[in-house]
């Protein structure tokens, strides 16, 4: 599965961590710095839609409710977001596939 990415997506995917652990929404704001209000809230929500990341509350329409929420990633999509945050590991799994031979 490929996974393409923006800049705002990516940023926000490592605020929160692909390791599977919850983060506030308190936290999450003070690691995102620089996005407008109305492009964090746009980038979250079409994460939060895609199942990409996973809320505890159903909708945001301003910072007061995302402060109120806790975030963490989709453990069904981890391995590929990796890939899609460093494409490196991506050409190495590839490599590493490659490399097995079939005995018989």
């Amino acid at each position: 599965m490929d996974i393409n990415l923006d800049g705002g997506e990516k940023e926000i995917l490592k605020a929160i961590g692909i390791g599977g652990a919850a983060i506030s929404g308190k936290q999450l704001l003070s690691c995102v710095v620089g996005m407008e209000e109305a492009e964090f809230l746009s980038t979250l929500k079409g994460l939060l839609m895609m199942g990409y990341v996973l809320a505890d509350k159903q909708s945001f329409h301003d910072f007061q409710d995302i402060q109120q929420a806790e975030f963490r990633v989709n453990a069904g999509y981890a391995r590929d977001l990796k890939e899609a945050l460093d494409p490196r590991l991506k050409r190495e799994r590839k490599e590493q596939k490659n490399r097995r031979v079939r005995r018989e």
